[in-house]
């Protein structure tokens, strides 16, 4: 059991590299397209850009069933371990720093300030180019050393 933990936990962590990598390489890559509809204003509920969620749901739901179906059984943990990462990037990045859900919110910590500040500069480049601050729950040095 202990070990299953540790591979959810381990998933959740890994998340974030892999979100890095994909919102870089990917979605500021070939899938632009998609995710433009994140750097526009934008015009109803929904956005392209919510594709990529649908995609890692559903390999978040795939892992976890598979795991639980057919086995191993850590499937199931490391698709939970997916699945906590989701929630918690929705939490920060659709609720608190996009507002996609209204609520009254100011950041009182360090933390939650900085991840605020460095998705907003990374959402002053408009375009496909020149980005930064590409990951979204680790705060990379650049934008630790702000102050508030």
């Amino acid at each position: 059991m202990i070990f299953n933990i540790l591979a959810m936990l381990l998933a959740v962590v890994a998340m974030e590299g892999v979100a890095w990598f994909t919102h870089k390489y990917i979605m500021h890559g070939f899938l632009w397209s998609l995710h433009k509809s994140h750097h526009s204003e934008r015009h109803g509920v929904f956005e392209l850009n919510d594709f990529f969620s649908v995609f890692f749901s559903g390999l978040a739901i795939a892992l976890i069933v598979v795991g639980l179906e057919f086995g191993p059984i850590i499937l199931f943990w490391l698709g939970l371990g997916v699945s906590i990462y989701g929630l918690i990037y929705f939490i920060f990045h659709d609720v608190i720093v996009h507002r996609r859900i209204k609520i009254k919110f100011i950041a009182q910590n360090n933390y939650l300030k900085k991840i605020i500040r460095a998705h907003k500069i990374h959402h002053k480049h408009t375009g496909k180019e020149n980005g930064e601050a590409f990951g979204f729950i680790y705060i990379a040095k650049k934008f630790r050393e702000l102050n508030y």
